[in-house]
């Protein structure tokens, strides 16, 4: 299923390391670039799996670019390194199964640990969130 998507910017997650991207999603939207502050990814990627249950690295990518209203899209080459230091870390597990279209996939699941660092993340996430809105909420007449 395509949507067309018009005069709405979409943002395209990159890591730090000058990797070749391969993009997923429409091409003709992503004329923007917007940086995202580290792990806010990994937020988005763990929180996924712990509200779906396991699924597929394109499974996750399709439902993190649903979720912001096709406002990001998510670059192969961000995403599948995340996935293996995810694993790596303990914060996710794999194996692999059929995917809908009968193809081999390899399957990410939340651990206990990832459950964890999902909730920690979450914690950080709200502070930093809240500072943030503190400073936006500053005005002339209160700091008078």
């Amino acid at each position: 299923m395509q949507t067309c998507v018009k005069n709405r910017k979409r943002h395209l997650l990159f890591s730090k390391r000058n990797l070749a991207t391969l993009p997923v999603g429409n091409q003709q939207v992503l004329k923007t670039r917007m940086d995202i502050q580290q792990g806010t990814l990994a937020l988005m990627v763990l929180r996924t799996l712990e509200v779906l249950g396991p699924l597929h690295g394109y499974g996750i990518a399709r439902r993190i670019e649903q979720i912001s209203g096709d406002q990001l899209a998510l670059n192969q080459g961000t995403l599948y390194p995340l996935l293996l230091r995810l694993e790596q870390e303990g914060a996710i597990a794999s194996d692999w199964g059929p995917s809908e279209n009968n193809r081999r996939a390899r399957f990410y699941r939340l651990t206990r640990a990832g459950r964890k660092q999902l909730q920690s993340e979450l914690r950080d996430w709200q502070q930093t969130a809240d500072i943030i809105a503190r400073f936006l909420a500053i005005t002339e007449e209160t700091q008078s």
